[in-house]
């Protein structure tokens, strides 16, 4: 099995930051997000893309107040899981109060640098 690169990661990055966000799905109808060469649940290696649905609903989150070195600039920041539609993407919450981040909000995702090492990480705005 080939090892998957950080090129393809790097490329599913540049999708959603364009506004072209994508997922993979297997002949059983699994979400997976990229990369992946074959889907988790069933071993299936026929994966077809689709689209990533323009905004997801926050199902999980918290503040982090401690973080690792990486994001040591950004603290305090609120990280999310955001369901889209079956497939769940795990990033940073912008653009809303920390505090008032709430389980059910609608955001979109996007890609833009940390301020720590100024690299890609996947952001969460509010949905308009």
């Amino acid at each position: 099995m080939t090892d998957v690169t950080n090129g393809e990661y790097d490329a599913f990055l540049d999708a959603l930051a364009e506004g072209e966000g994508y997922y993979l799905t297997c002949e059983n109808e699994h979400g997976l997000l990229p990369p992946r060469r074959a889907c988790p649940h069933c071993g299936d290696r026929e994966l077809a893309e689709r689209d990533l649905p323009p905004s997801g609903e926050i199902v999980t989150h918290t503040t982090v107040f401690v973080p690792t070195p990486q994001f040591e600039d950004d603290a305090p920041y609120v990280t999310a899981v955001v369901d889209f539609a079956g497939v769940r993407l795990t990033g940073v919450v912008r653009g809303i109060d920390q505090a008032a981040v709430e389980i059910g909000d609608r955001v979109t995702a996007t890609v833009e640098s940390n301020e720590t090492t100024d690299e890609q990480t996947i952001v969460f705005r509010p949905a308009e």
